[in-house]
Parts: C-alpha cells; structure tokens; sequence
C-alpha cells in the first residue's frame, strides 16, 4: 500500500504543524490509503477507525485523516455513529442480494441506453479499457482490474445519457463496495467477469440495445452469484 508521505520517519506531526490547507491531495491520498485498508481486509467491516493510530502509521497529522474519513463517509465505506466514533460498513449478504438485483436492472437499462447513444470514439474507449482489463487479468493484478472494471462501468454510464440512471446507479455502486473490491481477488473470477465485459462491449459497439441490456443484467447477477459463493453461503 503507497502511504501518504513516502519519508516519514520523523514523529507524526500536530493539527498545528498540519500542511497548508492548499494540499489538497493529501487528505484524497490518505483515503485511498485507509480504501486500500478495508478493501485488504487488514481493517474489517464493523472495525472502528482510529484517528491516531491512523495518523501514526501514515505519517500525517489527524487533521487529513479526519477529512479522508468523510471522504470515506460519503462513499458509503464508513459509518459515523454519534458519541462512538466512525465503523467500516457492514452490509448482511441479504442487503448485497437486494441491491444487486436492483442494480442489475438499472445497469441493463443503462447499457441498452448507451448501445443507443455510442459513437465510435465512444466505442473506442471502452475497447482501449477493456483490453487493458485484459492485461490486468494476464499479470493477476487485481487492484489493477477492480479500477479499470469501475472505469468501464463509469464510461457506459456517461453514454447513457439519463443523470436519474446514473445516480441511482452510484448509490448502488457505492453500497457493494465492501463486497465487490474482494471478489476480484480470486484469479477465475477476475477472467469471468472480464468475459462479460467483453460481451456488453460487442453489444454496445454494435448497437443491439437487446443484447445490452441483457449482457448488462446478466453480469451484475452472475457477479453477486459469485460474491454468494466466496462468501460461503452457496
């Protein structure tokens, strides 16, 4: 995991000895940090934050750790809970099922949606994410592939053109977190889902809003089938 400060030796600093607020990538870096964190599983789901031990392994001060635990906040990994402190989320594997099937269905009208919508350059782009996708799998890299799955998806919902689709869509997203970032670190799983990948790329580059839709749907189902069974439960 890339710390936030790649020389930091010296003694944490102090909220007054906090870099100028003009630094605004530090607090973005520390949540990436703290991400990388949870999705490791090195700190797990309903574990409390601690600001300063945080702080102490980073090399910062609190004052980016707090501002990265918002950041977390809103991207639905942690939970604040007054008087107590801030939790990584737990979500039961009920709520995972629930919100997969929903977000199956948006994510299908969305495909459908950008099969309508593409142009070449837009078809272009997905190729150029879905082949390095492709290289990601090769060199079994999957914090490499979990970022470029989340960009394929985020370029078919530019495409899409409905901001109602796209939020419900990122709520969806943003809830499954927990879930999804550990599924890809089983290699056969990594290469499943890429194959489904590919399938709604030719569906979209072709402009079949049929097949889109369908590929769409079908790889957000098989994907919370394969979470059941990493978890246990199938």
């Amino acid at each position: 995991m890339a710390t936030a400060s790649k020389a930091s030796s010296a003694s944490p600093r102090t909220d007054d000895e906090q870099p100028a607020r003009s630094d605004k990538s530090l607090p973005l870096q520390v949540a990436e940090d703290i991400k990388e964190l949870i999705y490791s599983g090195s700190v797990k789901p309903g574990e409390r934050l601690n600001e300063v031990m945080l702080a102490a392994k980073m090399g910062v001060s609190r004052g980016p750790v707090r501002e990265a635990i918002r950041i977390l906040t809103g991207f639905g990994l942690v939970n604040p809970v007054l008087n107590r402190g801030v939790y990584v989320r737990e979500l039961s594997v009920g709520e995972m099922v629930e919100i997969s099937e929903l977000r199956a269905v948006v994510f299908g009208f969305i495909a459908g949606m950008a099969a309508e919508q593409r142009s070449a350059k837009d078809v272009e782009q997905l190729k150029t994410l879905i082949t390095e996708m492709d290289t990601a799998v090769e060199t079994a890299d999957s914090s490499r592939y979990y970022q470029l799955n989340l960009d394929f998806h985020a370029a078919i919902v530019a495409l899409c053109g409905s901001k109602t689709a796209a939020r419900v869509y990122s709520d969806f997203v943003k809830e499954l977190h927990l879930f999804r970032r550990q599924n890809f670190n089983n290699a056969g799983n990594m290469r499943k889902s890429l194959g489904e990948h590919w399938r709604i790329y030719e569906a979209i580059a072709t402009s079949n809003k049929l097949d889109a839709t369908s590929e769409a749907e079908q790889h957000i189902l098989a994907g919370c089938q394969r979470m059941l069974r990493d978890d246990g439960r199938t």
